[in-house]
């Protein structure tokens, strides 16, 4: 048993901080030791729709959306036990690097998922709090597709599903005593692990069409402690 405790408003001001996040050095707007060409902006058009976006600038930056709960009025964070449900499109330009992840004090990062179509059939799914990780390859993923992600971070173990199947369990888990904040952003590769966007484009998207975290009520039997397996 579970109750709903987030539904994302990406136009809402309270729930979310736009084009900064201390994810990146100083809160942004550049991140280049992290191979991200990015320049994040809070210009509404850029994520505020559900539509994250990225555009070439003449200095060779892209200026791209980011999306943050931390410093937000609500500052809501995502706790162990919770369950986050997210609809999204895949971008299709090659550089493009969009990502669902959590983020507090320098740490606490759980990737929903991370996307590069140049390995166009490929999600990448990260537990950086113990070190899980896992590449999903499968025909559903590819650059334009719509994907139902589920997580469910639980202490001991945290689980991946795509399209309603488990796809991965890492058997490590969050811990008790684990919470963060949610970031979604559109980040553009700088060429070190990814190739850069192709010299003729100019911009870039992917779309997040839902985001939802459920918790479960203090009756469950699974409580804090873990996910259902």
């Amino acid at each position: 048993m579970s109750d709903v405790v987030f539904t994302a408003d990406f136009a809402s001001a309270r729930q979310w901080v736009a084009g900064r996040s201390w994810a990146y050095p100083d809160g942004g707007p550049v991140n280049p030791d992290d191979d991200k060409l990015d320049h994040l902006v809070a210009d509404p058009a850029y994520s505020r729709t559900g539509t994250f976006r990225a555009t070439r600038r003449p200095d060779g930056r892209w200026d791209a959306g980011l999306l943050t709960t931390e410093g937000s009025d609500d500052g809501f964070m995502v706790r162990t036990g919770d369950v986050l449900e997210t609809r999204v499109r895949l971008p299709e330009e090659t550089g493009a690097w969009p990502a669902v992840w959590t983020w507090r004090d320098g740490g606490q990062e759980v990737d929903v998922f991370e996307y590069h179509p140049d390995n166009p059939d490929l999600l990448e799914f990260s537990n950086h709090v113990r070190g899980g990780h896992k590449y999903h390859r499968d025909e559903s993923v590819r650059p334009g597709a719509w994907l139902d992600l589920t997580v469910s971070f639980g202490a001991r173990s945290v689980a991946w599903s795509v399209d309603g199947e488990r796809v991965f369990t890492d058997h490590r888990g969050v811990g008790r005593a684990w919470h963060a904040h949610l970031i979604v952003n559109l980040s553009v590769c700088a060429g070190r692990y990814h190739p850069p966007p192709d010299p003729g484009v100019s911009g870039m998207c992917f779309e997040v069409a839902r985001l939802v975290v459920r918790r479960p009520r203090a009756d469950s039997p699974y409580g804090a402690t873990d996910e259902p397996s």
